[in-house]
């Protein structure tokens, strides 16, 4: 079966899809029916299953058998650390943890912050609290003490699983300091903290509230898997809201098993047993999703790595890892390899490792820009790919399915609409746009299982976040258009069109013409306050490395490529080169904090900002244009 009988197969009965999609996991009561509508907008997969995520992620594969099997292999040039966990191993680690926290009074229900760097010791406690029923949170390693105080009082755990310190190239983030201040600036406090001692730094631990992660677990009676509804949530993300106040995007249990098992032989086209890299963090969606749980439920090999693209030593690390853990399938973000392709554009480290078990490489996190695409295709010699899909989603929404079909690649889209998703494009009246142009991306409702059903606490605001401008479609943020073919383009952030005298403009689309400039590594496009015009649009240019040329030749060339690709109409006057553009931890370009610094807007300083200092350098090139005024 191809790409288009598989969607027509959904299409024509998508319960039916789902119900033979769910028999692929092990259930302690099998759903008798997929999907529950429960109005207004609202619907719940699966619900009237019981089953556990942890059972399905770990223990069946010992039970089946494969026991021996790696599951997790821990990679750190950081700390020069390298070592394997086995499903049998993890499997008990993973019971002992979760005895030992059931002997602390966690138990179905109870909600668990998780605050820890990428070590095996992250994925264990996410099981853990999986195995007991209770519902975890991960909060970023590292994240500001106020911003870890919010969530704490959002979802008040009974408890927080933490490790005293995350390494980063020339530092050590202290984290234990910044849970003490989260605690005491938060309302709710947890019963007890469960310290991780790491041995680049051991903390204090606060008699009476602290435990030390080895010393609590000793002579505990391992806890076996408690089945949970199918509606129970399995964990709480939160994610950056725009109006500050995060949201907490809830995962029901059921549905993200089934959807997550279902994308990693067709999406990702990986068999049993074969090894699975996302170089993402365990804070961020693509680490719940592609390194803790899909991986494990499909019954592959999943890789926690504690590095960076380049400086870890160097830009051959990600080539290293591939060929040393033999890797099929590996998952990054455009950013990682924008970065790579700048310290090493001509692909030297490539040539010096085995690449030849990679069959498969995948993008998201943020538009992939052509030129990255065909630097990677040429550099590895496999498909690159494209994906798109968000937190609130929980995996791949439009993607090429590599492992039903690859369709042909067309640069600039993530490709075509996944099995679940019934995608259109909407003017601001929402009314339906004819193919080829630029509107707002939305899915018609229902939301395939493993999608966010709700938000924590916060039913008002799910609907008007994601459900009320557009009655009847789930409202994605995002601006595109969709090709006479089917294909989807991902533009921008609908914040990010801007409106040049009348026109709307995608401002990912002016990006795309820049990055194929020979000497830009990276770009940036935002919308300014304009009198005459209503925005302008604004280039930030990063440059390779060993780029010797006058900046304002390259400044002039660029506004050339704009001018002649888009046209006038662009009004593509102005661009500057920077050193780095400002970026979430995950990767993100912080555009929108960059329009309020042009603007001359008060803004708060985002919490997931990567570098802080960043944002003077951009203050002082947008002063250099003529913007940015106090």
């Amino acid at each position: 079966m191809g790409y288009r009988d598989v969607y027509d197969s959904w299409k024509s009965d998508p319960e039916a899809f789902w119900m033979e999609a769910a028999q692929a996991i092990d259930w302690d009561e099998a759903p008798t029916k997929a999907l529950t509508d429960k109005g207004d907008g609202l619907y719940e997969w699966f619900a009237d299953a019981r089953v556990n995520a942890c059972w399905n992620a770990v223990d069946r594969h010992v039970e089946n058998g494969r026991g021996e099997q790696t599951a997790i292999i821990y990679d750190s040039p950081i700390t020069h650390t390298k070592r394997e966990i086995s499903y049998v191993e993890l499997r008990n680690r993973v019971a002992t943890l979760a005895g030992a926290l059931r002997a602390k009074g966690i138990e179905k229900g109870d909600r668990v912050i998780i605050y820890m760097p990428m070590i095996p010791e992250a994925l264990e406690a996410m099981l853990a609290c999986a195995r007991l029923g209770a519902v975890h949170s991960v909060v970023f390693g590292g994240f500001a003490a106020n911003e870890l105080a919010v969530r704490i009082d959002d979802c008040t755990p009974k408890a927080i699983i933490a490790a005293s310190c995350g390494m980063e190239p020339n530092r050590v983030v202290h984290y234990k300091p910044l849970l003490d201040g989260a605690i005491e600036m938060a309302t709710h406090k947890p019963d007890f903290c469960v310290i991780f001692q790491r041995e680049q730094e051991v903390a204090a631990l606060l008699p009476g509230r602290d435990v030390n992660w080895h010393g609590f677990q000793y002579g505990v009676e391992p806890a076996e898997c408690v089945p949970v509804e199918g509606n129970h949530p399995a964990y709480i993300l939160y994610t950056s809201g725009t109006t500050g106040a995060p949201k907490g995007v809830i995962r029901h249990t059921a549905g993200h098993l089934v959807a997550l098992n279902w994308t990693m032989k067709n999406v990702f086209n990986v068999d049993l047993g074969d090894v699975f890299w996302a170089a993402s963090d365990v804070g961020w969606v693509v680490g719940h999703s592609y390194i803790c749980y899909a991986p494990l439920i499909h019954g592959n090999t999943t890789i926690v790595f504690e590095g960076k693209p380049v400086g870890t030593p160097d830009a051959g690390t990600f080539w290293r890892v591939i060929a040393e853990h033999k890797v099929r399938t590996f998952f990054t973000a455009p950013t990682a390899f924008r970065a790579v392709k700048r310290e090493d554009p001509k692909g030297e480290y490539v040539g010096k490792y085995d690449m030849s078990h990679l069959g498969q490489v995948f993008l998201a996190g943020e538009r992939a820009d052509p030129d990255t695409i065909i630097w990677a295709q040429e550099q590895l010699k496999v498909p690159v790919i494209d994906h798109w899909w968000q937190t609130e989603l929980g995996y791949p929404a439009i993607c090429n399915p590599v492992g039903i079909e690859l369709l042909p690649i067309k640069l600039g889209s993530p490709t075509v609409p996944m099995p679940g998703y019934d995608l259109r494009v909407l003017d601001d009246e929402g009314n339906e746009l004819p193919a080829g142009e630029l509107g707002a991306i939305v899915a018609k409702l229902p939301l395939p299982p493993g999608t966010l059903p709700t938000l924590w606490n916060a039913e008002d605001r799910f609907r008007k976040s994601y459900l009320a401008h557009f009655p009847g479609y789930y409202e994605t943020g995002d601006a595109g258009m969709i090709d006479e073919n089917g294909y989807v383009y991902i533009m921008a952030r609908t914040d990010d069109v801007i409106n040049v005298a009348g026109h709307r403009l995608s401002t990912g689309g002016m990006e795309e013409v820049l990055s194929g400039h020979p000497d830009v590594a990276e770009c940036a496009v935002i919308g300014v306050a304009d009198d005459l015009k209503g925005q302008m649009p604004l280039g930030f240019l990063c440059l390779n490395a060993g780029t010797n040329r006058p900046h304002d030749e390259i400044v002039k060339e660029c506004v050339k490529r704009v001018r002649d690709q888009i046209g006038p109409v662009a009004a593509f006057k102005l661009a500057c080169v920077v050193d780095r553009l400002p970026k979430t931890r995950s990767g993100k370009i912080l555009r929108a904090t960059m329009v309020n610094i042009a603007d001359g807007k008060e803004f708060k300083m985002p919490a997931t900002i990567d570098d802080p200092a960043i944002l003077d350098e951009i203050r002082v090139a947008l002063q250099g244009l003529g913007y940015a005024k106090a």
